[in-house]
């Protein structure tokens, strides 16, 4: 029987040692690392009101299971189909990555905290006025329908988070999941990008106040009063 000799051991910890730091040094892959983004990051995106805009959400639901039920030998591939809702590529919006479990609508804990941020930005003054639409997307693979089934089910649980943890007015958000419908990158359809939540501000509140006039800066010099007559 071979022995290792008295070296062997110290040979292979080292190794593995080295190899180990080199794994540390590497950059994270997308998938493993989480941009962090701010409240202010998702105010400067949506903070862009221009009109109303006038969208159907049960009808574009409806409509957006039964295209992903098309079984027809013409069908495009995903990177070719077209977007099954341009109109909402025309407002102001913001994509976020949220990390789910697999194939479930549960929110993983590390993006509690970007969808915490996501309430601090709806609750800001600037975006106080507005309701918005959470999109879900999926990326390319797997049954259609199933995707869209999916991508809704997590636009619904992030709507739940900001109206039943955050306490946004419910009557300010909405959802929908357009399963891989309306890739955000259709040229890379298999994409971890795909996966990402959508914030889309969508109309103007029926009984919002004007927002308040801003203060004047500090150290702003007063107007001169008039010099009195005598």
């Amino acid at each position: 029987m071979m022995r290792l000799s008295a070296r062997g051991p110290r040979v292979i910890s080292l190794s593995g040692l080295l190899g180990a730091l080199l794994v540390l040094a590497m950059p994270l892959s997308p998938m493993q690392a989480q941009t962090a983004v701010t409240r202010d990051d998702i105010i400067a995106k949506l903070n862009h009101f221009e009109t109303d805009a006038a969208i159907d959400v049960p009808a574009l639901r409806q409509q957006t299971l039964e295209r992903s039920k098309s079984r027809s030998r013409n069908e495009p591939p995903p990177s070719s189909r077209p977007p099954i809702a341009p109109e909402l590529t025309k407002l102001p919006a913001f994509n976020v990555d949220v990390r789910f479990d697999v194939d479930t609508p549960i929110v993983m804990p590390e993006s509690y905290a970007t969808v915490g941020r996501i309430a601090d930005a709806l609750t800001h003054s600037a975006l106080l006025p507005y309701t918005f639409l959470i999109v879900g997307h999926i990326e390319s693979g797997g049954r259609r329908d199933s995707n869209v089934l999916l991508s809704q089910r997590r636009a619904d649980a992030i709507r739940d988070i900001l109206v039943n943890t955050y306490k946004i007015a419910p009557k300010r958000l909405q959802s929908v999941g357009l399963g891989e419908e309306q890739l955000l990158d259709p040229a890379r359809p298999n994409a971890p990008v795909n996966s990402q939540v959508q914030i889309v501000l969508v109309a103007k509140l029926a009984d919002a106040e004007p927002p308040a006039h801003p203060a004047p800066a500090a150290g702003a010099k007063k107007p001169a009063k008039s010099a009195k007559k005598h």
